[in-house]
């Protein structure tokens, strides 16, 4: 019964911290860039919109051994590519675009080819300016381009991580 009790506490504060974050902090347009055989990793794009001061710090999938907040910058006519190990910033009240060529999910060492038939799942961690953390699950669509027509800039050059 001790057994029963603690879980259902764990999993209680859980679905606590998913929802408070789900009030505080918006996600939407996500989607994940499709792969062809062989690939072994792809971008996940969103945009996030918190209510207050919060940072995105992790994200996690069971599709991808390695799952990274990255930034793409310009850098001398060069684009580069880097993880953000300190997570990315979330100003209240303003929409951060993780999109190509910017910031972004980056899903490594992919287990399956990802196609349109596949819904990824992401955990997103975020903390608040008090340091709580809380977590969003999404089952993110995969595609070929952005939802809504959106329309991206690519700039090609060297990519480094």
């Amino acid at each position: 019964m001790k057994h029963f009790i603690s879980l259902f506490a764990l999993v209680a504060s859980l679905f606590v911290a998913s929802h408070v974050a789900a009030q505080t902090i918006a996600v939407t347009n996500a989607w994940v860039r499709a792969t062809v055989q062989g690939q072994k990793a792809t971008g996940a794009f969103m945009t996030v919109t918190s209510k207050e001061n919060a940072k995105l710090v992790a994200v996690s999938s069971p599709v991808a051994s390695i799952v990274e907040i990255h930034e793409m910058k310009m850098e001398k006519d060069v684009m580069k590519m880097a993880a953000l190990p300190n997570g990315l910033d979330l100003p209240a009240g303003k929409a951060v675009d993780l999109k190509p060529g910017s910031f972004h999910i980056m899903l490594m060492d992919l287990k399956l080819p990802l196609t349109k038939e596949v819904a990824v799942p992401l955990t997103l961690t975020f903390q608040d300016s008090a340091g709580k953390k809380s977590q969003q699950v999404l089952q993110v669509p995969v595609g070929v381009q952005p939802p809504s027509g959106q329309v991206m800039n690519h700039q090609h050059g060297d990519h480094k991580h």
